[in-house]
């Protein structure tokens, strides 16, 4: 996916963007922001978390595809 914070470079001519995370990753650490605070648990699994926001994102991305 294309980068959800990119940096644009101004060179002359031409603009050039780079860096930035993924949309895909900033839809997953929304959720992953919002699961956590919504999680009533003292231990949690963390790698469930994570991939829990990132089934979530996929799912944003193709939502926002129709």
């Amino acid at each position: 996916g294309a980068p959800a914070f990119g940096v644009f470079h101004q060179a002359e001519e031409c603009s050039v963007k780079t860096g930035g995370m993924t949309l895909r990753d900033y839809f997953a650490a929304k959720a992953l922001q919002a699961m956590l605070a919504a999680s009533t648990r003292q231990q949690s699994d963390e790698h469930m978390f994570a991939r829990d926001a990132y089934k979530v994102a996929d799912a944003m991305l193709r939502e926002r595809a129709k």
